[in-house]
């Protein structure tokens, strides 16, 4: 897929730091829930197009997607904001940079994974072209709000503080799964199994908020609270959870089952919601009160319920994560909508 010169979007590399303890949040808050890696990380096939997991589940990584696709709904179609359907595409930000949710295939160039097989699902509904435009994690929010994208399709978690400027459409569920080296006997259930690990942790997202607000539990019982790791890609990341440089990796739970079925050295230890403490869920973005998350969801309701949406879903080994519904979530209604994150009877797959 080719993208033109002027929508393409590079991603921002950030130099590797260390930050011992609590670290200041600051602007996080707008940011999505995946790992910000610039390359993801944890294809041991390296050049191959297929990697057969262990949990069944044969993942492609060409270029050659052939993707599941669904059929224009007509009068679906004609509620499309005006500003939005008038040049015939759909403008999907995604970052690209967490296997199998969102990364560049075996040509290094051409985007893929589950949350872009999602976001075909819903242009083809809507009668649109789907146009994919990789940007970097700390830009969406800020391209999305100037009208540079339409909607992003980046396991982006719905909260308090980003309802304030973007409504959603939810899709799937959203966890966060702590990894190890197969060897660790680590079993991650809440702040005090993090004390004094070294855990790396994607900057500006929903798992660092998570280790902040565990680091401050810590603090608060005179505990020794977690070394908090950031790497400048998923690559460097897994290299040194890999090493044992660090303890711990938290990130999306796709990408930590992915990792754990696809190589021989680590494994998964631990899972939390990327809401805690309460709950969220994965939603497409779009900007605060310009139409298109209603028609979203509803395009979303016709694929889940044609069965579409479900293929999709076991085609990447995500089953588990399925929801029944598609809701619109909005500043308005957000407090009074539940976060339900149980998968659908019909759609769930085995846990790993």
């Amino acid at each position: 897929m080719a993208f033109p010169t002027s929508r393409r979007r590079a991603l921002a590399a950030r130099p590797a730091v260390v930050l011992l303890g609590t670290a200041l949040l600051g602007s996080a808050a707008l940011a999505g829930c995946a790992d910000p890696g610039a390359s993801a990380a944890g294809n041991p096939t390296g050049g191959a197009q297929a990697t057969a997991a262990r949990n069944g589940v044969v993942y492609n990584t060409s270029p050659d997607q052939q993707r599941i696709r669904a059929e224009k709904d007509p009068a679906l179609a004609a509620k499309v904001p005006a500003l939005i359907s008038k040049d015939g595409k759909l403008t999907v930000a995604t970052t690209a940079g967490s296997i199998p949710l969102s990364f560049h295939a075996t040509d290094d160039k051409t985007p893929i994974g589950s949350e872009l097989d999602v976001a075909q699902l819903v242009a083809d509904k809507l009668g649109l072209e789907l146009d994919v435009q990789v940007t970097s994690w700390e830009n969406w929010p800020l391209k999305t709000q100037s009208g540079d994208f339409e909607a992003v399709f980046s396991n982006v978690g719905v909260n308090k503080d980003r309802v304030k400027l973007f409504d959603f459409a939810s899709y799937r569920a959203a966890y966060m799964g702590f990894e190890a080296k197969k060897s660790a006997t680590y079993d991650i259930k809440g702040a005090d199994d993090i004390s004094g690990l070294k855990v790396s942790v994607g900057s500006g997202t929903n798992q660092e908020k998570i280790l902040l607000a565990w680091n401050k539990e810590l603090e608060a019982k005179g505990k020794a609270p977690a070394t908090l790791q950031y790497y400048s890609s998923d690559a460097d990341t897994i290299l040194a959870l890999s090493s044992g440089r660090t303890d711990l990796n938290i990130a999306p739970y796709p990408s930590t089952v992915y990792r754990e079925n696809t190589r021989d050295d680590l494994k998964v230890v631990g899972k939390v919601n990327a809401g805690w403490p309460s709950e969220t869920l994965v939603a497409a973005t779009t900007l605060r009160g310009n139409g298109l998350a209603p028609v979203i969801s509803e395009a979303l309701n016709e694929v889940i319920g044609d069965g579409s949406y479900g293929k999709v879903l076991e085609r990447w080994g995500l089953s588990e994560e399925a929801l029944p519904e598609s809701k619109t979530i909005t500043a308005e209604n957000f407090a009074a909508t539940p976060a339900t994150a149980t998968a659908a009877p019909s759609q769930a797959g085995k846990a790993s």
